[in-house]
């Protein structure tokens, strides 16, 4: 039976892929140690964009706890956050506030 002409979409043409890109500042005073990573991953970890994050010139996956405390990102860092996935912009904008918001942790 010859084919005829019909369009294929794509799985993935349909899927709308937002790329985002974000800075925020390190506020709390002992840096981005283990308890405010921690708040980061488990952050992350609820989106199903892809989330990277990166401090002078290491970029690390922010679902990943290990990447993010290599950073050694101290008070007043300046880190740059890229989503990219459908969620990407609802990731950045929670990383983000959770980072104004010092990751919920107080000393």
């Amino acid at each position: 039976m010859p084919l005829t002409n019909f369009s294929v979409i794509k799985k993935n043409s349909m899927l709308k892929k937002n790329k985002i890109k974000k800075f925020f500042i390190i506020a709390n005073e002992k840096g981005l140690h283990t308890r405010p990573a921690t708040e980061l991953v488990k952050c992350a970890s609820t989106f199903r964009a892809q989330i990277f994050l990166s401090y002078q010139d290491l970029s690390v996956n922010a679902k990943s706890l290990l990447g993010i405390l290599m950073l050694a990102a101290a008070k007043g860092a300046k880190i740059k956050l890229e989503a990219e996935g459908q969620d990407a912009q609802e990731a950045a904008y929670a990383i983000t506030c959770l980072a104004k918001n010092k990751f919920n942790i107080q000393y």
